[in-house]
C-alpha cells in the first residue's frame, strides 16, 4: 500500500528514503513497506513506472517492487499457481495459458499427466489443459465428458 504524506514538520527530523537513502525534504512523501520513499524514488521493478504516479497500491515478491500490471503478468491474480493453488516464488519460471499462471510441474495434460514443455501444442478447455493428442474430440466429449459439450473447445495453441 502506497501512503501519501506531507513531509515532516519542524518538530519531526527529515526522513530517509528507502531508495536513495537521501533526505526526504520533498512536499509529499510515499509511504510504503514500512518505509519511507521520495515519490521519485518508489518504482516498479519491472517497467519504473513511478508508483505513486499511477495508484495507490504496489505489490512486494521476492525483493521486487512491482506495480499492479507487472504482479499480475509474472505470478497472475493470486500469485498462486492455478493448477495447485500453492504460491509461486519470485524467482521461480511459471508457464502462462489464457491469463493464468502455473508453476512448470503443474503444466501437464489433464488426461496423460505429461508435463508441457515450451514448443508443445495443447488445447485449454474450460481452464483446463490437453495435450495434442489428448484432446477432446467429438467422440470424447459424448462418450467421457458430457459437461464440456456446450463449451467451444479453443483452437491449437502453443507453449511459448
Amino acid at each position: 500500500m502506497v501512503n501519501s504524506q506531507v513531509a515532516g514538520s519542524v518538530a519531526s527530523p527529515p526522513r530517509s528514503c528507502a531508495g536513495c537513502g537521501g533526505k526526504i525534504a520533498d512536499r509529499f512523501l510515499l509511504f510504503s513497506m514500512e518505509r519511507y520513499w521520495h515519490t521519485r524514488c518508489l518504482k516498479c521493478s519491472c517497467c519504473h513506472a513511478q508508483l505513486g504516479d499511477i495508484g495507490t497500491t504496489c505489490y512486494s515478491k521476492g525483493g521486487m517492487i512491482l506495480c499492479r500490471s507487472d504482479y499480475i503478468r509474472l505470478f497472475g491474480h493470486s500469485g498462486a499457481c492455478n493448477a495447485c493453488g500453492q504460491s509461486i516464488p519470485a524467482n521461480e519460471m511459471v508457464m502462462r495459458a489464457q491469463g493464468n499462471v502455473y508453476h512448470l510441474k503443474c503444466f501437464t495434460c489433464a488426461t496423460c499427466r505429461n508435463r508441457l514443455v515450451p514448443g508443445d501444442r495443447f488445447h485449454y478447455v474450460n481452464g483446463t489443459i490437453f495435450c495434442e493428442h489428448d484432446r477432446p474430440g467429438a467422440g470424447l466429449l459424448n462418450s467421457h465428458l458430457p459437461s464440456l459439450q456446450s463449451n467451444p473447445v479453443l483452437p491449437d495453441q502453443k507453449v511459448c
